[in-house]
């Protein structure tokens, strides 16, 4: 084997070590992996959580339409960098019977004032910590924000995004949902 062969080969071995220990890593954190089960779903959309002026609310009405469900935080970076991709692909993809929903672990008065600089045209809930808990049981291994959960038609958790998405990574998850 010529010496050029063998460094090939040896990066290539190590890239693909590299890899699997990303994917490892990845897994633990629950940024892939199975989806949550869907007694879990069936929590979150169920669960009561409170319009910006107070008044509870679930999200179990919103069954039979493709539901993003993103868990956010005004002081979060990646979130603020989302959101205006979130207010375009729900303008976009309204008709197609899509609704984002974002869930704010956050102060009421704080998501108001975000939600007119951004003008957000989705619905806004407020939750408290254990929004983020629930998040953990359907698949947010790490806790973080911004945590995304696409569910289907039927109210089943298709896919879990951890951490910002790009436009281009939403389409996709949209595109097999439609």
């Amino acid at each position: 084997m010529t010496p050029v062969r063998r460094a090939l080969l040896v990066a290539g071995v190590g890239g693909a070590a590299v890899a699997a220990g990303y994917l490892t890593h990845l897994w633990r954190i629950g940024a892939v992996g199975p989806v949550a089960a869907e007694d879990v779903a069936a929590t979150i959309l169920n669960s009561t959580l409170h319009t910006l002026d107070g008044t509870p609310q679930t999200l179990a009405g919103l069954r039979g339409r493709v539901l993003i469900i993103n868990y956010w935080a005004t002081w979060c970076a990646p979130c603020r960098e989302e959101i205006p991709l979130f207010v375009r692909l729900q303008q976009e993809y309204a008709a197609k019977n899509v609704q984002f929903v974002g869930i704010a672990v956050d102060q009421a008065d704080k998501v108001r004032s975000f939600a007119k600089e951004f003008k957000v045209n989705y619905p806004l809930l407020i939750a408290g910590i254990d929004a983020v808990e629930l998040s953990r049981k359907a698949g947010n291994k790490a806790g973080v924000l911004p945590y995304t959960l696409i569910l289907d038609r039927s109210g089943k958790i298709a896919t879990s995004l951890v951490g910002g998405i790009s436009e281009a990574r939403m389409r996709m998850a949209l595109a097999t949902l439609l």
